[in-house]
């Protein structure tokens, strides 16, 4: 846990900017929802898919794909300040176990009933966080830089084993579907694994890898930052272009110059391949330096969002699903008709459009500031409940 020789760590035991940026993906992340909720064209059909989506509904959809990528490296590097501040490895060890263990179950009992109804476990966001926090429990006993490497590898090389599929390896066929592929969960549990553990196991190591950076001045910190991103958005570039190695899935000429660009960008997220995790964490090292210097009422309402997360986000879903059943009713439709039309692809008419996900979206952020203020505040004056910092 010792910082790079020559660094000063910061007095300040929370530092506002990490607080900001994940306030800031938290926000994305409900307006990616809420169009969900809103807009049947996401029930209809991808908004990748290039065939049927168009531009603004396209890049809607990719300016959220920062939001996990960017959550998960910031729980890596939460979770290495938070052992720097003096606990033992023991200590860390066992507190990263128990809250990715608590995430894990947070998804499958309050967060999948939203996604796949009652009855289905359906493993997305917190179990990937979750697992990755699991894997750092280990991990966090050797040295930060090999576990920067680790993650790095990982983020790097999982596309590698593309090529593996779960139907060939027998036994073990559930556990790479867990680790990699995706897909039905195991012995015979109703849901599915959206969010293959693997790749975000990467990200937290990384997260954590990097702990030490932000030990440093902020100068110095920012310029690291900086080369980083501009770096991991080259790597992108460069291999996107040549079509070498990180995805799945080529990008192709389209009809014109914007699906052309659409193609170059239309990168897979499940589960994230090297190249989706270079341009979103690229991105996102370059947007934290700009937030350090944020100030105002903008820099308080991330900072706000940022210091509860975990309760944004349970509420923004529940929030969020119940306004949406409740306008369909007043539209006219039961929870009957709205379940089968889920099933079998909602008319163009049943949503209330991409422009009406925007409003709800303003709306859902809107109403949660007051709660979330109010419980930042209670975290803020009472650090001696240790209950908080699983919250």
């Amino acid at each position: 846990m010792t910082p790079v020789p020559g660094w000063e760590p910061q007095k300040d035991p929370r530092l506002p900017e990490i607080d900001r940026l994940r306030g800031l993906v938290m926000i994305l992340m409900a307006l990616d929802h809420m169009r969900d909720f809103f807009d049947a064209d996401a029930l209809r059909f991808s908004p990748t898919d290039l065939d049927r989506t168009y531009p603004f509904l396209f890049l809607t959809r990719f300016v959220t794909h920062f939001c996990a990528p960017t959550f998960a490296l910031l729980a890596g590097v939460g979770a290495y300040l938070y052992g720097a501040r003096g606990r033992s490895p023991a200590t860390l060890s066992l507190f990263l176990a128990t809250r990715g263990l608590w995430l894990i179950a947070l998804d499958a009992v309050v967060i999948s009933p939203v996604w796949g109804g009652p009855g289905r476990v359906l493993l997305g966001t917190l179990w990937a966080i979750g697992c990755g926090l699991l894997a750092l429990s280990l991990l966090s006993r050797l040295p930060t830089r090999l576990v920067l490497a680790i993650g790095a590898a990982i983020i790097l090389g999982h596309n590698l084993f593309d090529g593996v599929a779960s139907a060939r390896l027998g036994a073990v066929a559930p556990l790479w579907r867990l680790l990699h592929e995706g897909g039905a969960l195991p012995f015979g549990v109703p849901g599915a694994v959206i969010y293959p553990a693997l790749p975000w196991i990467g990200v937290v190591a990384l997260g954590f890898g990097l702990g030490p950076l932000f030990q440093a001045a902020p100068e110095r910190r920012d310029v690291w930052l900086r080369s980083g991103g501009l770096c991991a958005l080259a790597a992108f570039v460069a291999l996107r272009a040549a079509h070498l190695y990180g995805d799945p899935h080529d990008w192709t000429t389209q009809r014109d110059a914007v699906f052309t660009a659409m193609s170059f960008f239309n990168v897979t997220k499940y589960p994230p391949s090297a190249l989706y995790l270079l341009v979103t964490l690229g991105g996102a090292a370059l947007i934290l330096p700009a937030l350090a210097r944020l100030t105002g009422a903008a820099a308080r309402g991330l900072e706000t969002f940022g210091r509860t997360p975990l309760l944004f986000y349970v509420l923004h879903l529940y929030l969020g699903i119940a306004a949406a059943l409740a306008l369909a009713a007043v539209r006219g439709y039961s929870l009957v008709d709205i379940g089968s039309l889920v099933k079998s692809g909602p008319p163009a008419e049943f949503g209330f459009g991409l422009a009406g996900a925007y409003v709800a979206w303003v709306v859902v952020v809107a109403a949660l500031y007051g709660p979330c203020r109010w419980f930042a505040g209670v975290k803020r004056r009472r650090p001696d409940l240790w209950v908080l910092s699983y919250l």
